[in-house]
């Protein structure tokens, strides 16, 4: 199942752009505004989100195939920048698919039971339909965290249908369930780098530090880092 994405550069280098859960590949509009990778990107919407089609499974093993489909083959050097979910992804690639480096930003590492079922929650969650398109743009931008001004993420998140609008992502890929961490690292065959938002109360800087010793503080930032401090971001992934 290739995946909808947005591309742009050029030569050999990939960047693979990948979203966390509820969210879509505009989260990364602010980086690529400053970009400075010198190759080529692709920023990914995750089976289930924004533009990609909703599937039968969410499993971490999924979307990992899928991102390997749309990439194709052929790159000099593949490098993954995964948020959150995406994150978990990257590192779910890097135990299959031959990559430079992995950066996982704001992965929530540590549930509790409480937690846990407010995922299976919204996993059975039916489509809940908007009457106009700014109720249901305002969802989606609480829902993927991101300010309540910016129209311009809004974008793939959200469509129009008979019933007035929904959030385009599906309720069950929140059944994706939290990352198998010790595993994921256990079967990574490149280096990876964990950071957070200082601000992210989503995880905290030592339970990232279980997993990199060297995992760092996005200073100024939030769960959503790259939109938050896109220069610091880069700063961290060159």
């Amino acid at each position: 199942m290739k995946l909808a994405f947005d591309k742009g550069g050029d030569g050999g280098k990939l960047l693979v752009l990948l979203h966390g859960l509820g969210a879509n590949r505009c989260v990364w509009r602010a980086m690529l505004s400053a970009s400075r990778w010198d190759g080529r990107w692709m920023a990914l919407d995750l089976r289930g989100h924004g533009g990609s089609a909703h599937a039968a499974s969410y499993a971490l093993e999924d979307h990992a195939a899928d991102v390997v489909e749309t990439i194709g083959a052929g790159w000099d050097e593949i490098t993954v920048l995964g948020h959150s979910m995406g994150g978990a992804v990257g590192l779910k690639l890097a135990g299959g698919t031959k990559l430079a480096r992995v950066f996982g930003l704001g992965i929530k590492v540590a549930w509790d039971a409480q937690e846990l079922a407010g995922l299976e929650r919204m996993a059975a969650a039916s489509v809940k339909w908007f009457a106009t398109r700014d109720e249901a743009a305002a969802r989606y931008l609480k829902v993927a965290g991101l300010a309540a001004s910016d129209d311009s993420c809004v974008g793939p998140g959200i469509v129009q249908g008979e019933s007035g609008w929904r959030l385009a992502a599906d309720p069950a890929t929140a059944r994706v369930g939290p990352p198998p961490m010790r595993a994921l690292i256990e079967t990574a065959r490149c280096p990876f780098h964990l950071a957070r938002g200082a601000g992210d109360r989503m995880v905290s800087l030592e339970q990232l530090q279980e997993y990199d010793s060297e995992a760092l503080d996005i200073p100024d930032a939030g769960h959503n880092a790259m939109v938050d401090r896109p220069g610091d971001v880069w700063d961290w992934v060159l």
